[in-house]
């Protein structure tokens, strides 16, 4: 998912540089919206992997 929202951050810098302001403020916002599941999701699974007893990946 880190990979998309990457992705996504190149595809807006590269219609940001080219003029397409609109396409660029929503691959923007696409890419924000995924960053910040991707941290959700990371600091679950390192709660979930400390209550089990196991180091954090």
């Amino acid at each position: 998912m880190l990979g998309w929202s990457l992705l996504f951050f190149i595809f807006a810098l590269i219609a940001g540089v080219l003029g397409f302001t609109g396409i660029a403020g929503t691959a923007v916002g696409i890419a924000k919206i995924l960053f910040f599941v991707f941290l959700v999701l990371l600091v679950i699974s390192a709660l979930a992997s400390a209550l089990r007893g196991r180091p954090p990946v």
